[in-house]
C-alpha cells in the first residue's frame, strides 16, 4: 500500500465490503436476476432493452450500450452528481459507518501492516516446519486423527506452535512483533502467545495470512485461542475459510456456516466447499455483511443443543436486515451431540447432505421461535410472541418483503392461535402422528428416564423414532414422563379401535348383520380406554 494514499482507501475498502453493488444500484434501478448477474435499464443513457449488467460477486456494474463501467462509489458519484468525497459520505450513511478524518495516511502505519503481514507469514512457515518435527509429532497424529491428509495440512498451511517461545526467540528483532499478536511481554521478557497449539493461519479477503487461530491438544479450554485483534485483523470482521470457499460460494449460489474452523475445513474438502466459519466469536452483522456481498443465499448449520438453537437464534436476527425477496435463508441442526466432523466421519457425505437438505427455511424457523419460546397458548404469551415477531420483521428493509412475512404470519396466527375452536367434554389427546413437539417430548423421556425406555420398549418401538434427535426443554419427573407415555399408548389403541368401528359399520351398512355382535365388543373396549383415559388425566 503506497504511503501517499489517505485515510479513504481503507475506508472505501471497508464500503465495499459492507455494501452490496446489487443493493446500492437497485435503490435506483430495477434490477432483475439472470444466470450470474443482475440486468437493467441503464440510467445513464436511454433504452428499452435492459443491457445494463450489475456482478454481486466482483463488485462492478457495465453497460453494454454506452461503456459506462465502475463499483458503488462511481456509481454514487455520476448517479448522483456528486464528488467523491459527497459519494462515499453518502454510502457511509447507507453503511452505518462514521466518516473519517481526510488527511494522508501516517507513513509509519502503513510500515506497521506491512511488517505485520510479514511477520505472519513467516511465522506460519515456522509452525509449518515444527508441525513435522519430533516437537510437533503429537499435533501431527491429532491432525490425522482428525482426517488430515499431508495434502489438506499443505492447503490450509496447518502448523504447530511449540511449548517453547519460538516465534519470540527467532524474530526477536522484528520491530512489531507485539503489535502481531504472537507475543507478549512480561517482566521476564517476550513469550510466544500460541504455545503446544495447532496452529491454523487465518487469511484475509485476498488470501494473506493476518491471524491465527490455535486449537489446544490437551483437551484443556477454551479449544480455541485466536489471535487479538490488530491493525490487519479484526476477528467480528474475518470469516474463516471464505478466501477457499469464495468460488464455490459462488458455483453453488449459497453458503454454508458451521461453528468451528475444523468442522468448516472437513465440510470444505467433503463436498461442501462453500462452507465457512466465524472465528470463536458469534456471528456479527459485519460478518453476514461480508457473505451477503458474495451470496444472501445462507444455510446455518449448528450444533442442536441449547448453545446451538440460541446461536441459531441470534443468527436469525442479525439476519433479518439483510433478506431479500431472492433471499433463501435456512437453519439446519446437527443432533446427538455430534458436529459436521463427526457426522461425516460416520455417516458420511450423505448424512450430511441430508441434514443441510432438510434445514428449515427462515420463516418457518422465527416462527417456531415464537412459538418455542413463549406460552402461545395462553393470551399473555400470545402478545408476547405477536411483539417478538412484529420486532424481527420491524428490521427488514424491503416494505414488500416485510408486508408478505406480515401476511404470512398473520393467517398462522389466526388458525393456530385465535381460531376459536369448542372443548369437548371428554379428554381428547389428538395424536394421529408423532409431530415433531411428540417427538422431542419422547425423546427427552428416554435420555432422561431409561428405566421407562425399557418397560415400555415394545411400545416406543412402534413409532419409529430417531431417539437421538433433539430433546424438548422439559422439567418433567418419572411419574409425569410414564404418565404422558400411557396417554399416548391408551390414545393409540382407540384410534385403531375407533377404525375399526368405522369398517364394521360400513359392512353393516353393506348387509353383513354378522358383525353386530364385534362392533358391540368394540363400543364396549372404547368405553373402557376412554375411562381409563379419563382416570389418567385427572391424577
Amino acid at each position: 500500500m503506497a504511503s501517499g494514499k489517505y485515510n479513504y482507501s481503507n475506508f472505501t475498502d471497508e464500503l465495499r465490503a459492507r455494501l452490496s453493488v446489487v443493493d446500492v444500484v437497485g435503490r435506483v434501478v430495477p434490477l432483475t436476476r439472470k444466470g450470474q448477474n443482475y440486468w437493467g435499464c441503464c440510467p445513464f443513457h436511454n433504452e428499452k432493452t435492459p443491457s445494463f449488467s450489475v456482478n454481486e460477486e466482483k463488485g462492478f456494474y457495465h453497460c453494454f450500450g454506452c461503456g459506462e463501467h465502475g463499483d458503488i462509489i462511481s456509481f454514487t458519484m455520476k448517479h448522483n452528481n456528486m464528488d467523491f468525497k459527497a459519494a462515499i459520505s453518502e454510502l457511509a450513511n447507507q453503511a452505518g459507518l462514521k466518516m473519517p478524518d481526510y488527511k494522508p495516511r501516517d507513513p509509519r502505519i502503513v510500515e506497521r501492516e506491512e511488517s505485520l503481514f510479514d511477520i505472519c507469514e513467516r511465522a506460519a512457515q515456522t509452525y509449518a516446519e515444527k508441525l513435522f518435527t519430533d516437537d510437533g509429532a503429537h499435533a501431527l497424529a491429532y491432525a490425522r486423527n482428525r482426517g488430515f491428509s499431508d495434502e489438506l495440512i499443505k492447503k490450509y498451511r496447518i502448523g504447530y506452535a511449540p511449548k517453547n517461545n519460538i516465534i519470540a526467540n527467532k524474530y526477536a528483532n522484528s520491530r512489531h512483533l507485539i503489535d502481531s499478536g504472537l507475543c507478549r511481554r512480561s517482566d521476564y521478557g517476550m513469550y510466544d502467545f500460541f504455545r503446544d497449539k495447532l496452529m491454523f493461519p487465518i487469511f484475509n479477503a485476498n488470501g494473506k495470512i493476518v491471524a491465527f487461530s490455535g486449537r489446544s491438544l490437551d483437551g484443556s479450554e477454551p479449544k480455541y485461542i485466536n489471535t487479538t485483534d490488530t491493525d490487519i485483523f479484526h476477528k467480528r470482521k474475518t470469516v474463516f475459510g471464505l478466501n477457499f470457499a469464495r468460488d464455490a460460494i459462488h458455483r453453488a449460489n449459497r453458503t454454508i456456516v458451521v461453528e468451528g474452523q475444523i468442522d468448516a475445513i472437513k465440510m470444505q474438502t467433503n463436498g461442501f466447499p462453500e462452507t465457512v466459519a466465524p472465528l470463536g466469536t458469534a456471528l456479527t452483522e459485519d460478518h453476514i455483511a461480508l457473505l451477503c456481498k458474495s451470496n444472501r443465499n445462507i444455510t446455518f448449520c449448528f450444533d442442536g443443543d441449547g448453545a446451538g438453537q440460541k446461536a441459531a437464534g441470534r443468527a436469525c436476527g442479525i439476519m433479518m436486515p439483510f433478506l431479500r425477496d431472492t433471499s433463501d435463508v435456512r437453519f439446519a441442526f446437527v443432533s446427538g451431540g455430534k458436529d459436521p466432523d463427526e457426522i461425516l466421519k460416520t455417516g458420511g457425505v450423505d448424512a450430511m447432505r441430508k441434514i443441510i437438505d432438510d434445514a428449515m427455511p427462515l420463516v418457518d424457523f422465527l416462527w417456531e421461535l415464537a412459538n418455542k419460546n413463549f406460552v402461545v397458548s395462553t393470551p399473555g404469551g400470545r402478545s408476547q410472541a405477536e411483539k417478538f415477531l412484529k420486532k424481527e420483521l420491524e428490521k427488514i428493509a424491503d416494505p414488500d418483503l416485510k408486508s408478505e412475512f406480515e401476511k404470512e404470519y398473520n393467517a398462522r396466527k389466526f388458525n393456530s392461535w385465535h381460531k376459536w375452536k369448542k372443548n369437548n367434554s371428554a379428554v381428547n389427546i389428538a395424536l394421529p402422528d408423532v409431530d415433531a413437539i411428540t417427538k422431542g417430548t419422547l425423546i427427552y423421556i428416554v435420555n432422561n428416564f431409561p428405566e421407562l425406555a425399557e418397560q415400555y420398549m415394545e411400545f416406543l418401538g412402534t413409532l419409529n423414532i430417531d431417539f437421538d434427535g433433539v430433546a424438548a426443554d422439559l422439567t418433567f419427573d418419572k411419574t409425569a414422563a410414564e404418565k404422558y407415555i400411557v396417554s399416548l399408548k391408551i390414545q393409540r389403541y382407540l384410534e385403531k379401535l375407533n377404525i375399526q368401528k368405522r369398517e364394521l359399520t360400513a359392512q353393516l351398512l353393506g348387509g353383513d348383520e354378522s358383525v353386530r355382535t364385534q362392533i358391540c365388543a368394540v363400543d364396549s373396549d372404547i368405553i373402557s380406554a376412554q375411562e381409563k383415559l379419563d382416570k389418567l388425566m385427572n391424577i
